[in-house]
């Protein structure tokens, strides 16, 4: 009887620990609506690199630049996003159009620069990321982004130096130069999430949340 007795609630909490799973296994593919629900979606799945879906991230970023095309960086990630599937004319494209927005996104020359090594563009590109580097030298700095500790290891700068050295030897260290940008800017994007979640924690931590 005893056992009889506990039995509903032997269900009631199975049935919690069933829909608090199905939850957290959907969680994921939560839609976000608006404008600004579309460019989080698609950053968000950009931003997780390998375990993002690239797919979703350029459907959520295409809206975004189609409604508006200055909206934040959605022009340079979604530039960015073709540019990890591969569609490399398609990320050069994008990615002029964002430096038209804005002529001074170290990013936006960045990624323009290894696209145009991608498509064979060699001596192009490897002038565009020698200003794309010297800008970066200048602006990835205690206060980018108006982060004050903002890569405090200096593993950016760091990236920064090693991508220029490759860069002295010009095209006959391709390869190496391609392989050193896009490391510099997932260690940027990497730094970029560490410096946000650490100001949700202080601002947390100051109001009590």
């Amino acid at each position: 009887m005893k056992q009889m007795k506990n039995f509903p609630k032997l269900i009631s909490l199975s049935c919690l620990l069933f829909a608090a799973t199905q939850f957290a296994g959907c969680m994921h593919s939560i839609p976000r609506f608006g404008m600004g629900g579309q460019y989080e979606e698609g950053r968000d799945q950009f931003l997780r690199g390998r375990g993002g879906n690239m797919d979703i991230a350029v459907t959520a970023l295409e809206s975004v630049v189609t409604q508006d095309p200055t909206y934040k960086d959605s022009l340079t990630l979604l530039g960015r996003a073709y540019y990890r599937k591969a569609r490399y004319r398609d990320a050069y494209a994008v990615l002029e159009r964002a430096l038209a927005v804005r002529s001074d996104d170290e990013i936006a020359w960045l990624a323009l620069g290894i696209t145009e090594l991608r498509l064979g563009q060699n001596e192009k590109g490897i002038q565009t990321l020698k200003g794309a580097i010297t800008l970066a030298s200048k602006v990835l700095v205690y206060g980018y982004r108006d982060y004050p500790q903002w890569d405090s290891k200096g593993t950016v700068r760091s990236s920064v130096r090693r991508t220029a050295f490759y860069l002295v030897k010009g095209v006959d260290d391709k390869q190496n130069i391609i392989k050193s940008t896009e490391t510099l800017l997932s260690q940027i994007d990497d730094e970029n999430n560490y410096q946000r979640n650490d100001h949700v924690r202080q601002s947390n931590a100051i109001y009590g949340n």
